[in-house]
């Protein structure tokens, strides 16, 4: 059996996934710690929650801090020595020898509290283990995490047990109060090689199996299972394996789940359910241990040559020289061999290190490495399968796992194992951002793998607008229809959403898009149908699929509120392909309060006549920028449009009294009909006989009033009728038939139709350049209905556009705006913009402007006061600057006149003080020329027999010129009195001041 085994065996990869390093005493650096150098005689180490606990041949027991420096020591067994010990929760259990005692002895101490008398823990109970009158040594024992259950096996086969004990440690009881031991199992002559419960899984592990308590027995030849407690314990041990291990070689793993063999061909581990796979692992073993998921075996070296040469190195040993192996038993690898020439004293599992104590006494510490130093050396070694069992091992958090998975995708990428590749990188999925991996497969070669991680990421419902909009285009590019039916059809939720949420695993707006831009529009409409986007439904059956006629049937179905916005957008293209069934539609839309039935015979093939081509543009209002439509090709003959008009169309028959809906106007759609005169006709009287009971067929005195819709507005039907009946007028002038003609004479001699042409009229004003006539119809209008503000409102814009150009008009509006104290109100503003115009342009003076606002009591002083006050205040600052003129002309008068009369009296002596020449301003000397206007020459400066002063002969000259033209003006008596026309007082005190109109002239008066 043995060597199937070993065939059967698991080979493990090495590792260094432990640094060594020596451990010094605390206070001497250059040797190992204290307690140790006599390792001989250190008989057990054990790890606790207090401490290190060391005990030595002597009895005593030392807790040790990680400095390994006692802390506490006492004499556990006097004048013998500790054989077992092992702690639980505070309470240490220990069994060893006694020179007074025959046999074994089990003691336990609690070492949360210290005996005053001899400074040692307090010491619980103390008993002898002697099942028979035969002792027997022992040689293993266990201890249940809980304290409950003691096992004790012993040389001869026997396993002891002790129920309960926890409950037994009162402080009454006596000292020797134990539960009564019970014999579990016997194997003589096989003793007792190892020992260990299985442990109750965690409370929260609700899928564990086996929620009782078992004991794993091994001897040297077989391995047994005991029920310890729970449903059906209590019977006899059951054989799991007849391979049994040496003293030393068993251990509970790190779970306390298994129990772990160490025999020469390989590691065995054994679970409830008997022998897992073994790992291989060949020579003999001294001992097993455990640190965390680690196994540890210590065995001696697998070859002679190796033995002697450690043997040669360890000078004055025993040569006992030994290897340490640590293996990872879950992830199959072992992270760590070393030779150890001294040979190995105890392996301890401590504060997360291994700790090897050798024979000599040197203590070395194995410091595991971190995680991502021991993942750095799988992933050199491209072991991914590795480093990801290593990752759940060690719990490390998603984000570490999505990683491992990253990185062995990259590998297998590079390698060109696509397939392999994205196998890892689905495993991404939330972690890794998706554009990292969807540019690794854009590539032709490599869309069946990108269609993949797209179709993932949909079902996650962790994909955008961008990956629905790749993943279809990828569908579309393989044409694979089948693929992206399956995709666009799913009713699967999102991950997480509720039933009542309906999500979709894709953005509907994204697919409907990229269905249309690649030719899908059957998709498109499938999805914009089935989840009712209308807009979008109607948009691929329009402009994409061209099938009108669906769009049409689906407008009806959905009712007057969505149909109009949509026909408002898509009216014109239906009417340019189904012009006969969408006038009808829109005449229902217009006509029909509730639903719009579909009528029961529909001809979907226009009819093809002549109509007069080129039709111009008749309505100046629909001034649209838009491409020319095809020429219409429809017109209704006359016996059509009076059954049009005279017989409404009736709902089919069963349907349910529709619920009263606001009807949209039909001004809304004139602008579809641009091209199309002959249906625009046939619509507008349509909607004028059905809607509101007007019609030209028959034109009685007095037309009978529809009965309007109680939801709708009375003035905007108003405003809708005059709109129809306006533009039925234009159209029936336009065109130009004898038939037409009538028509038109009969809107126009008909005093019932609500028709109102005032565009008409105001445009042939504006031609003929009536501007008054414009504002003075609008100023009628308003006075027939002074509470219609839109009157007044068109006077004041009309201002606006003919005042610049004709002032006269100003005066005129605000003679209008200041007739009412209503019309006051409402247009303060514009009043005050007007003042504002005409005092800037000084159309009318301000006593004009007082004159028209104090005619009536409608204008108050408080409208123009601050008016008032600016004009008094520039006449003011006008009157000032005045006198200050006449001030300065007098002072300038009266000096002239004094000059005068010095020049005249021939007894003034006149003194020439001047010293430069005013010709050339040189230095004045003789000869010179004095002049008595002050002004002195050179002689050589003067001409030749010049008797007057050259600078104030040119400025007298100046003088004379403008005094003969004022004479000669004083002739010219037709220019005068046109220019007293013009501005009469203005003219008249001109010409006063020039002289103009004096009785005499004065002679010229030489200087």
């Amino acid at each position: 059996m043995a060597n199937t085994t070993v065939v059967a065996a698991t080979a493990l990869r090495q590792f260094a996934f432990f640094d060594v390093h020596p451990v010094k005493d605390a206070h001497d650096l250059a040797s190992s710690p204290e307690i140790f150098k006599n390792a001989s005689e250190i008989s057990t180490v054990v790890s606790s929650s207090a401490g290190l606990l060391a005990a030595d041949i002597h009895g005593s027991i030392h807790i040790l801090n990680k400095e390994f420096v006692s802390t506490t020591s006492w004499v556990a067994h006097v004048g013998g020595r500790v054989i077992h010990m092992a702690e639980r929760m505070g309470v240490l259990v220990t069994i060893g020898e006694e020179d007074a005692v025959r046999g074994s002895l089990l003691k336990i101490w609690d070492l949360g509290k210290m005996d005053k008398r001899n400074q040692a823990p307090v010491l619980l109970r103390s008993s002898k283990i002697q099942p028979s009158n035969k002792p027997h040594p022992v040689s293993c024992f266990a201890l249940s995490a809980a304290l409950s259950f003691l096992a004790i096996g012993l040389a001869d086969g026997t396993v002891l047990l002790y129920r309960h004990l926890d409950q037994s440690l009162s402080p009454t009881a006596s000292l020797t109060a134990l539960p009564k031991t019970r014999t579990i199992h016997e194997s003589s002559p096989e003793p007792i090689t190892g020992l260990g419960f299985r442990e109750l899984p965690n409370f929260t592990n609700t899928d564990a199996k086996d929620n009782n308590l078992h004991l794993f027995i091994v001897t040297t030849n077989s391995v047994y299972l005991y029920h310890v407690s729970g449903k059906g314990s209590g019977g006899s041990s059951v054989l799991l394996d007849d391979i049994g291990c040496g003293l030393g070689c068993a251990v509970m793993d790190w779970r306390a789940e298994k129990i772990v063999l160490a025999r020469d061909e390989a590691v065995y581990a054994y679970g409830l359910q008997g022998r897992e796979p073994p790992y291989a692992y060949e020579g003999y073993k001294s001992s097993i241990h455990t640190h965390l998921n680690y196994v540890i075996v210590v065995s001696p070296p697998t070859t002679v040559a190796t033995t002697r040469k450690l043997a040669a190195q360890a000078a004055g040993g025993d040569g006992d020289a030994s290897r340490v192996t640590v293996f990872d038993m879950e992830n199959k690898v072992v992270g760590y061999t070393g030779m150890f020439a001294e040979g190995i004293r105890e392996v301890i599992s401590e504060w997360g290190n291994i700790y090897i104590l050798t024979n000599n006494g040197q203590l070395t510490r194995l410091a595991e490495k971190s995680t991502s130093a021991k993942l750095s050396m799988l992933y050199a070694k491209a072991l991914y399968p590795l480093a990801l069992s290593l990752a759940q091992t060690q719990h490390l958090d998603e984000s570490y796992v999505a990683d491992i998975h990253r990185q062995h995708g990259d590998y297998l990428y590079t390698k060109g194992d696509w397939d392999g590749a994205m196998t890892c990188y689905l495993k991404t999925i939330g972690w890794v951002k998706p554009s990292y991996v969807v540019r690794k497969f854009l590539d032709a070669q490599r869309i069946h793998n990108l269609v993949t991680y797209l179709q993932e990421l949909h079902a996650l419902g962790l994909a955008n607008a961008d990956h629905t909009t790749l993943l279809l285009n990828t569908y579309t590019k393989l044409k694979d229809v089948a693929r992206l039916d399956n995709f666009i059809k799913t009713e699967s939720r999102r991950s997480g959403a509720t039933e009542s949420n309906g999500d979709l695993p894709f953005d509907l707006d994204t697919a409907i898009r990229v269905c249309r831009q690649a030719g899908y529009f059957d998709h498109a409409s499938y999805l914009a149908k089935r989840y009712n986007r209308h807009e979008e439904y109607l948009r691929v059956m329009i402009e994409d699929a061209g099938k009108y006629g669906e769009a049409l049937t689906y407008l009806r179905h959905l009712g007057a509120a969505a149909a109009e916005s949509n026909l408002a957008r898509y009216g014109r293209a239906m009417l340019d392909n189904l012009p006969e069934e969408t006038t009808q539609l829109l005449i229902d839309l217009c006509t029909v309060s509730g639903p719009l039935t579909i009528p029961e015979a529909e001809d979907t093939t226009p009819q093809q006549s002549s109509t007069p081509a080129n039709a111009p543009s008749y309505l100046s209002y629909l001034a649209l920028s838009r491409a020319p439509a095809p020429e219409d090709k429809v017109e209704e003959s006359k016996a059509d449009e009076e059954e049009d008009l005279t017989e409404p169309q009736t709902t089919q028959p069963g349907v349910p009294t529709p619920s009263q809906e606001k009807r949209p106007s039909p001004t809304l759609y004139f602008a579809h009909f641009v091209d199309h005169p002959s249906y625009f006709v046939r619509f507008l009287e349509n909607v004028a006989a059905r809607r509101w009971g007007q019609s030209l067929s028959s034109l009685p005195s007095s037309l009978p009033s529809a009965s309007s819709d109680e939801n709708e507005d009375e003035d905007s039907e108003k405003r809708s009728q005059a709109a129809v009946w306006n533009t039925l007028l234009e159209l029936y002038l336009d065109g130009g038939s004898p038939e037409q003609q009538d028509k038109a004479l009969k809107v126009l001699t008909s005093d019932s139709l609500p028709y109102s042409y005032t565009r008409g009229l105001v445009i042939l004003w504006e031609k003929l350049g009536m501007y008054e006539d414009v504002l003075r119809f609008w100023m009628d209008k308003h006075n027939a209905l002074p509470s219609e503000p839109s009157a007044s409102t068109e006077v004041v814009q009309a201002l606006v556009r003919y005042g610049p150009t004709h002032p006269h008009l100003y005066e005129l509006v605000l003679r209008f705006l200041t007739s009412t104290s209503e019309l006051l109100t409402r247009h303060q503003a514009d009043v005050e913009n007007i003042l504002e115009h005409i005092e800037k342009e000084r159309t009318i003076p301000p006593l004009g402007v007082v004159q028209i606002l104090s005619r009536n009591g409608v204008a108050s002083v408080g409208l123009v006061k601050d008016w008032l006050m600016g004009r008094i205040k520039e006449a003011r600052d006008e009157v000032q600057t005045d006198q200050q003129l006449i001030n300065s002309y007098r002072l300038e008068t009266n000096a002239k006149l004094k000059q005068v009369a010095e020049l005249e009296d021939p007894m003034h002596a006149n003194v020439f003080s001047v010293t430069r020449c005013s010709q050339c301003s040189g230095q004045l000397d003789l000869p010179s020329v004095h002049f008595m206007c002050n002004h002195s020459y050179h002689q050589r400066c003067l001409l030749d027999h010049e008797t007057e002063c050259p600078l104030c002969v040119r400025q007298h000259g100046v003088i004379q010129e403008i005094r003969r033209n004022n004479e000669r003006m004083a002739d010219q008596h037709e220019v005068f009195l046109a220019d007293v026309q013009d501005n009469g007082f203005e003219v008249v005190a001109s010409g006063f001041g020039k002289g103009v109109l004096n009785m005499t002239r004065l002679d010229d008066v030489a200087v």
